[in-house]
């Protein structure tokens, strides 16, 4: 336990022994121990210590000094210096012990170490007095600490005691660097008997030779003790630096010590006059020089500070620059500035340098427009656009370009390049990325210099994004005709346009028996075909053909027949407009028009006929160089029927038959028209199909129905479609007319009437067979007969009745009765 507390804790689980450490004591506190026995009965009563124990590594005297040196002797005293024991033995060293022993040569003193010392000496120096001139001396030392005295050190000696002359020497640093405003002490240890005069000198750091004495102030100070000069500046300054040397001189010499002070400071005020670069409406460049004084150290920035003219208040710009040259942004046009800068090192800013008033304005323009932009490089999803820097700067370097591009079926211009593009010496190229395959582009520039962006270039001429283009194939011509001193040249466009589309073809000719090609014209042909005008008749030639793409011109294509220039005799051929075909649909009343291409050599004699007859009076024949047309306008029925085209010339004869229909609504209806009393309220009409139908066939019947005491025609109301109908809805007892017209999709036909009236009333037929006939009686020349009237009259009134017989055996009857009989 610790000697304020009252608990004690075990310490170990078990010990066997009658020793154990303690661990995890703290260092210096203070502890009781106890120690109790155990058996297996139990444990024993404890055995506490007496005193408190401190817990602290162990305290052993400390080693010996170390180099013992013996300094000044005169002839009473020695001085003498050592260093500290390597080790204390754990405790610090307190105090140190000198000793002495005097030799005696003569052996009458017992010789014996003294302690010279009368109090603790407690630095590692010391000096010995009260010693015998021109006795001999020998010196060691003792460190002392809480544990005791250590062993003495090694002796110096023996040492004749007696006054010693030595020319001067000086020990001193050579360089010392302080910070600007601490105390410097410049310490020069100094050796010498009899002691030297010493004397400071000052040179400036550039100028070493140039040495003054030191002028000793309340600011300088020189302190002299017994063996060292102590130069005392006290805040020190920058002007401070320099080159300071201690003289010392006695009587048997000289010796003199160089040492150079730096004091480090804030730097000087940057050298003037600020000079402005540039000046803009919004921005100022200024430039300076560094200061003639860096303080000692690394210039590491600058701070530039501004206000305006009018104003008292400086406001920080910048504390960034490490460079002379920085640009003022956010300047506002028209206000007057003015600027001051200051440099900065580690110890701090240093004076200000102030410029003279300025004010924020344009002394120059804009940059012109660059010339037009051309396209390199050309591939599906990018391009390479190269242009030459504008003609007029505005006044300013040109410091960077905006590229811009638009597709050309678009309005709007987009910016291609996030942040501009530098200038280059020898024109500049930029390659535009992310293009759409197969979009045409065009692009534009637009310079920049310190007083803004310059007016767009030209567009570049459209662009289509592919993959590199080569030169097309060979086309595949042929010659159609000629004369005797032409050809008709056509062709199949290249198989392999080379990626770009053909843009034209260059045709060629060359005389047989002559080495040159000849151009027929000096552009490019767009169509594929030709006429080779101005050839020599008689003489033989060849053809080719170039096609020409964004590449450039492509191999050549060979006609393979050699060309004699005569005249040609083609037979002629027919060829029918596509209006027309092999036959043609006409409605009445509209044009019949046949158009027909006639070709041959020498141009066919062209004959029109129809049904191989001479043609209608209507018709009429319109003749070009290449066609003949027949026109009949206002067509009739009577005008269809087979038309042919006959074409003659020295070459033979073809022949070319139009079918021609001529649509019409449908003639009367055939003859003749019956009508048939059905009832009382109906009516049947039978007729006979038209025997022209319009050329188109018969679509529906009209019925129109009239009162015989009426003018007016009422239309009957239903479809006919076959040629018979009843009518109905007729009043009894009224007496009516009919007419029927044919109908097809032209229209419909002209009416044909029923010839007489006809009644409507019932029907009337023959009455039934008389009832109930019976023989009453019988005389030798007579017979009386009764019977019953029919059961149905036929729709009549029974006007009379006939009466029949016949003999047995006979197959006929005979009337009987001449007279009209009603009974």
């Amino acid at each position: 336990r610790n000697i304020d507390g009252k608990a004690w804790t075990k310490v170990n689980p078990n010990c066997g022994s009658t020793s154990f450490v303690v661990p995890d004591l703290i260092n210096g506190q203070e502890y009781f121990f106890r120690v109790r026995a155990e058996n297996r009965f139990g444990v024993g009563p404890p055995a506490e210590t007496i005193q408190r124990t401190t817990a602290r590594d162990p305290i052993h005297p400390p080693d010996p000094p170390i180099k013992l040196r013996i300094g000044l002797v005169t002839k009473n005293t020695v001085s003498l210096t050592w260093k500290p024991p390597k080790n204390d033995g754990g405790a610090p060293v307190t105090h140190y012990n000198v000793e002495c022993l005097r030799w005696d040569r003569t052996g009458e003193v017992k010789e014996s170490w003294k302690q010279c010392n009368r109090r603790d000496v407690e630095e590692t120096k010391f000096t010995v007095e009260d010693l015998v001139e021109g006795g001999e001396y020998e010196f060691r030392v003792k460190a002392v600490n809480i544990a005791g005295p250590s062993r003495p050190s090694a002796t110096v000696g023996p040492l004749v005691v007696k006054d010693q002359t030595c020319p001067p020497s000086i020990e001193l640093k050579e360089f010392m660097e302080v910070e600007e405003g601490t105390d410097v002490k410049i310490v020069a240890k100094i050796k010498g008997v009899p002691f030297p005069t010493l004397t400071w000198l000052k040179a400036p750091p550039k100028k070493p030779d140039d040495k003054s004495p030191v002028v000793y102030d309340q600011h300088v100070n020189k302190i002299v003790d017994e063996n060292t000069c102590t130069l005392l500046i006290q805040q020190s300054r920058r002007n401070d630096t320099g080159l300071y040397t201690i003289t010392a001189e006695n009587n048997l010499g000289t010796a003199s010590k160089e040492m150079r002070l730096n004091v480090l400071g804030r730097p000087g005020p940057p050298v003037g006059p600020i000079k402005f670069e540039s000046i803009l409406a919004d921005k100022m460049t200024i430039s300076w020089l560094p200061p003639l004084d860096d303080g000692g150290s690394k210039i590491t920035n600058y701070v530039i500070e501004k206000k305006e003219a009018n104003r008292k208040t400086w406001v920080t710009v910048t504390n960034e620059p490490k460079e002379c040259i920085f640009t003022v942004p956010k300047l506002m046009e028209g206000h007057e500035y003015v600027f001051r800068i200051m440099a900065q090192n580690k110890y701090g800013i240093g004076e200000p340098l102030d410029s003279e008033p300025e004010t924020a304005r344009n002394l120059f323009t804009v940059p012109g427009p660059p010339d037009k932009p051309t396209v390199s490089s050309i591939t599906r999803d990018s391009m390479t656009v190269n242009w030459e820097e504008p003609e007029h700067d505005g006044g300013s370097p040109i410091t960077g370009y905006w590229l811009e591009r638009k597709e050309t079926t678009g309005k709007r211009w987009t910016r291609v390049n996030r942040d501009p593009i530098k200038p280059m010496t020898l024109g500049v190229s930029y390659k535009v990325t992310g293009l759409i395959e197969g979009s045409e582009y065009q692009f534009r520039v637009s310079a920049i210099n310190a007083a803004g962006v310059g007016p767009p270039s030209m567009p570049s001429d459209p662009a289509l994004a592919r993959d590199p283009i080569a030169p097309p194939g060979p086309p595949i011509p042929k010659v159609t005709d000629w004369t005797k001193s032409s050809v008709d040249l056509e062709w199949t466009p290249p198989v392999k346009d080379g990626g770009s589309r053909v843009t034209g073809y260059i045709v060629e000719f060359k005389e047989e028996g002559k080495e040159e090609w000849e151009r027929v014209k000096d552009r490019e042909i767009r169509g594929t075909k030709f006429v080779v005008t101005g050839l020599k008749e008689g003489c033989f030639y060849k053809f080719r053909v170039r096609a020409v793409n964004a590449a450039g011109i492509g191999e050549p294509g060979e006609v393979t027949d050699i060309i004699e220039m005569k005249d040609r005799i083609v037979a002629p051929d027919i060829n029918l407009d596509a209006s027309v075909r092999d036959r043609i649909v006409v409605h009445a009343g509209g044009v019949i028009r046949i158009i027909a291409y006639v070709s041959g050599k020498p141009p066919p004699t062209v004959t029109w006929s129809r049904d191989e007859q001479v043609l209608p009076e209507e018709a009429k024949i319109e003749e070009t160089a290449i066609s003949s047309s027949l026109v009949i306008k206002n067509c009739k029925r009577s005008h269809q029927g087979l038309y042919t085209l006959l074409a003659k010339n020295d070459g033979g004869e073809r022949k070319k038959t139009i079918i021609v229909d001529v649509l019409d609504v449908p003639g009367p209806v055939g003859m003749p028209l019956l009508t048939e009393n059905l009832t009382n309220d109906s009516c049947k009409l039978s007729w006979f199909t038209p025997e022209d139908d319009g050329g188109s066939p018969i679509t529906n019947y009209i019925i129109e129905k009239r009162e015989s005491d009426h003018r007016a025609w009422t239309p009957v109301t239903y479809t006919v479609t076959r040629q018979n109908a009843t009518v109905q809805g007729l009043i009894q007892g009224k007496a009516y007319f009919f007419r029927i017209a044919a109908e097809n999709i032209i229209g419909m036909g002209p009416f044909t009437e029923t010839t007489k009236e006809i009644l409507i009333r019932d029907p009337i037929t023959v009455p039934d067979r008389p009832e109930d006939l019976e023989v009453k009686a019988v005389t030798k020349n007579s017979v009386t007969l009764t019977w019953n009237p029919p059961k149905y009259n036929g729709g009549s009134d029974i006007t009379m009745y006939v009466l029949e017989s016949r003999l047995i055996g006979k197959d006929k009857f005979h009337k009987v009765t001449k007279e009209k009989m009603l009974d």
